[in-house]
C-alpha cells in the first residue's frame, strides 16, 4: 500500500514537468530546424556567433515557456487584486468629486488613499497628465494594461469632456463593481468542494485505509 501511495505521489508530482517539456520541446526543434546553414568558407568568428546567437534564442524560448505558468498565475492574482480593490478606489473618487474636485483632482487625491494595486493604475494617469498627455489618452494606455478600468475610464473622460456631474454614475459603478465581486466570491465557493476531492482522495481515505482496515486485516492474518 506504502509503494502505492509513492508511486502516485511522483506522478502527481512529475506531471508539471512533464507538460513543460512538451511545451518547450516544438519550441526548440522549430529554432534548430530553421538555422540557416554556415558555409565553409566563412570565417570562424562569424560561425561561432551565429551558434551562440541561435543557442541564445534556444534558451529564451525555453525559459518563455516556463515561465508562462508563473507569468499567467500573476496575471490573474493582479486581476483578482484588481476586481477587489476597485469599489474602494470608485467610492474615494465618489468622495472626492462629492467635494468639489474636478475628475483630474479627483485621480490625484485617490491615488494617494486608494488600496496599492488600483493606486498604482491611478498614479500612471497622474504621471502621464503630468507629462503633457490628455486626461482622456492617459486613461486609454492605463486600460489597456487593465481593461477592468475601462468603465471608470469612460465615467471620468466623460465627465472631463463636457463637465456633467460624475458622482451618480460613480455611485452606480460602485454598485455594480461589488456586485461583480459577490459573484465572483459566490462562484469561488461552490469551486471548493471539487478542490477538497484531491486530497480526501490522496491523503484521508489512504490514512483511513491504513489506520482502521489494515491493522483489522493484519490481526485477522495473525490468528490463521
Amino acid at each position: 500500500m506504502t509503494s502505492v501511495l509513492a508511486i502516485a505521489w511522483a506522478a502527481l508530482l512529475a506531471t508539471p514537468l512533464v507538460v513543460v517539456a512538451r511545451r518547450a520541446a516544438p519550441a526548440a526543434r522549430a529554432l534548430s530546424l530553421g538555422a540557416p546553414t554556415v558555409p565553409a568558407s566563412e570565417p570562424m568568428r562569424w560561425r561561432t556567433r551565429v551558434a551562440g546567437d541561435l543557442a541564445a534564442a534556444r534558451d529564451l524560448a525555453v525559459v518563455r515557456v516556463v515561465l508562462a505558468p508563473f507569468v499567467r498565475r500573476r496575471a490573474a492574482r493582479m486581476d483578482e487584486a484588481m476586481a477587489r480593490e476597485l469599489p474602494v478606489a470608485i467610492d474615494l473618487l465618489g468622495v472626492a468629486v462629492g467635494a468639489g474636485c474636478t475628475p483630474y483632482l479627483a485621480v490625484e487625491a485617490a491615488a494617494r488613499w486608494a488600496p496599492p494595486t488600483v493606486a498604482g493604475s491611478l498614479d500612471t494617469v497622474v504621471r502621464a497628465c503630468a507629462l503633457g498627455v490628455g486626461f482622456v489618452d492617459a486613461w486609454r494606455e492605463a486600460t489597456t494594461r487593465h481593461p477592468q478600468l475601462a468603465p471608470l475610464a469612460d465615467a471620468l473622460s466623460v465627465g472631463d469632456r463636457s463637465g456633467a456631474p460624475v458622482g451618480p454614475a460613480l455611485a452606480r459603478l460602485a454598485a455594480d463593481e461589488r456586485a461583480t465581486a459577490r459573484r465572483r466570491v459566490e462562484s469561488q465557493a461552490r469551486r471548493v468542494p471539487v478542490r477538497l476531492l484531491v486530497p480526501l482522495v490522496f491523503l484521508v481515505l489512504p490514512a483511513f485505509v491504513l489506520l482502521t482496515v489494515v491493522p483489522g486485516l493484519a490481526a485477522g492474518l495473525a490468528r490463521l
